[in-house]
């Protein structure tokens, strides 16, 4: 089956409950700003409806801060923007320059990112000096995520925190800084004062990305369906040669963990809007822009209609589309999804990033003259929007800190609270879902109202 979609909504009609969503919002952002102690590290996931920590990497602490930025954009309530500039002046300095990782993206854009963008919409007032912090700590940012780098015949990637053989679905948003940083003018410096450029670095791994860890159906192996993501990829260093695909979070390495899914819709959707941004000679010694949107295009659009051919009815997928009671549930995809079974998780966190995707992918498509199959994808975007906002997944509860329910970490290493009565974690939240719904409202809010677009970058 897929999604069922409603070809109905518009963000218009759905200002009700995304006001009502931005006041409950807030009031989860005051609750864990009230309780949430720094010295525990940064909060990841609740466990009984109170956030904590999990010491893997600090990749959730930009969505932290960012909430609240975000908070404010839709709201304007000063409350949010102190407590997410002084989080972010305080608190994020060791992300710009942390060499560990490959999620600069994640934690620098939600910050200074959104910082500066509210700066450049006059939604702050204008201070150089402000600016060129912030600025600066996202050219820093992005070079030392581009620094992150693996050559292999005919390109590269950045490398995951697992080492320098890794390529992870993730980082394909993550990317988002790069380009940043590449608007801002920066380049990374290389050995010998080599100028290394940070867009070739970006559509290297985009490339990278989408020949490894997509699959389209062209017979690549046994498990080869159009749409499918690996989570990771794994390289042989001695040749950089391709091994094999693999699995860390997924249930295996030829299933489809759909938060993976749901990165590549929405960051391949989101650099096809960048990159209309950018002039033809910028792409000239890359393979020019018809070579490199055509790459992006076909993976953002065989992810999307694999997630939509692989989602519940109301567009919330399992956490994995191979988990192995899945048959025990039956025919799932022909109804709405139930976050209350007894045999696998759903995971709303992947429905809010690809619900992104899709809007993004839509009005891409529609911009450049293909309607009816951009529209699709939209309502198919705002379908699920639709259903985050409401029950069983929207938080109304004062008691509960999270504000979009059913999400999953890491299936894998059981790591996702399971409530007494239930064989499956359900009823909690995570710190990346909770920003991506907040980053998805606030898209469709600001349309509704007749503002800019929403965007990363400059445009």
């Amino acid at each position: 089956m897929a999604i069922k979609i409603d070809r109905r909504l518009t963000p218009q009609k759905l200002v009700p409950k995304l006001e009502r969503f931005f006041d409950l919002s807030g009031q989860k952002i005051l609750s864990i700003q009230k309780s949430w102690r720094m010295s525990k590290g940064a909060p990841v996931s609740t466990v009984k409806g109170q956030y904590t920590t999990r010491g893997w990497t600090e990749w959730t602490q930009g969505f932290q801060f960012g909430s609240a930025v975000l908070q404010y954009d839709a709201t304007g309530d000063e409350r949010f923007l102190k407590y997410g500039r002084r989080g972010t002046v305080k608190y994020m300095a060791s992300h710009v320059s942390h060499t560990g990782v490959h999620d600069h993206g994640f934690n620098n854009v939600s910050t200074y990112g959104n910082l500066r963008r509210l700066m450049r919409e006059g939604k702050l007032v204008h201070d150089s000096r402000e600016m060129d912090f912030y600025e600066l700590a996202l050219k820093v940012s992005g070079a030392v995520q581009a620094a992150r780098w693996t050559d292999i015949p005919g390109g590269g990637y950045i490398y995951s925190f697992n080492g320098p053989h890794s390529l992870f679905i993730d980082t394909i948003r993550s990317l988002r800084v790069l380009g940043v940083a590449h608007q801002l003018g920066h380049v990374l410096m290389g050995e010998r004062d080599r100028r290394i450029s940070l867009l070739e670095r970006l559509v290297r791994h985009a490339e990278a990305t989408a020949t490894y860890g997509i699959y389209y159906g062209e017979g690549r192996d046994a498990y080869d369906v159009s749409g499918r993501t690996a989570h990771e990829s794994i390289f042989n260093l001695n040749d950089g040669s391709y091994r094999c695909p693999n699995s860390q979070q997924g249930y295996s390495p030829f299933s489809t963990w759909t938060r993976g899914l749901a990165w590549a819709l929405c960051g391949y959707a989101e650099q096809l809007e960048f990159f209309r941004t950018l002039r033809d000679t910028e792409f000239k010694p890359l393979g020019g822009r018809r070579k490199m949107s055509a790459m992006l295009l076909k993976s953002a659009t065989a992810t999307a209609d694999f997630y939509i051919q692989n989602s519940c009815t109301d567009g919330v997928p399992a956490w994995d589309t191979a988990a192995p009671q899945l048959h025990r549930l039956g025919d799932y995809l022909a109804k709405r999804s139930n976050p209350h079974n007894n045999f696998e998780p759903v995971d709303s966190s992947a429905a809010a990033i690809a619900a992104q995707g899709l809007v993004r992918l839509g009005n891409y498509l529609v911009n450049a003259g293909k309607k009816a199959d951009g529209t699709r994808y939209r309502q198919a975007g705002l379908t699920i929007a639709n259903t985050l906002l409401q029950a069983p997944y929207l938080s109304t509860s004062a008691r509960h800190q999270g504000l979009v329910l059913h999400s999953i970490y890491h299936r894998p290493n059981g790591w996702d609270h399971i409530p007494r009565g239930s064989k499956i974690p359900c009823g909690e939240s995570s710190m990346w879902g909770d920003y991506h719904v907040r980053e998805l409202a606030l898209m469709l809010l600001r349309e509704a109202r007749g503002e800019c677009y929403l965007t990363f970058f400059d445009y």
